[in-house]
């Protein structure tokens, strides 16, 4: 397997400033866990800063940013509608939580 000359030159330090800007994200959570605000305000900026924190990791440790952009179009469709496809159950689940005419 040979490598080319940009994999030779490629060092840990991309991954090591990917990886710091992944810990100041976690940080920022850290941070906002103990500001005194609602709690739909503190879900929204924790969602917020989660999604942008998998983003990046995903983006970098996966190596998806390297990949063709219709892949990469392709992963994002597939994982939201994946996602949504495992909604559908959480009604049915409500209604095995109360036997549904079947307990006796």
């Amino acid at each position: 397997m040979a490598m080319t000359v940009e994999q030779k030159h490629e060092g840990i330090g991309k991954y090591l400033v990917v990886y710091l800007c992944i810990l100041a994200l976690a940080g920022l959570q850290f941070a906002i866990a103990y500001q005194n605000i609602t709690a739909a305000q503190m879900f929204r900026r924790m969602l917020s800063v989660a999604l942008v924190e998998a983003g990046v990791a995903v983006m970098f440790f996966m190596h998806l940013w390297s990949e063709k952009r219709g892949f990469l179009l392709f992963v994002v469709f597939f994982t939201i509608f994946v996602l949504l496809a495992m909604q559908f159950g959480w009604t049915d689940s409500f209604r095995l939580t109360q036997c549904a005419g079947y307990c006796s």
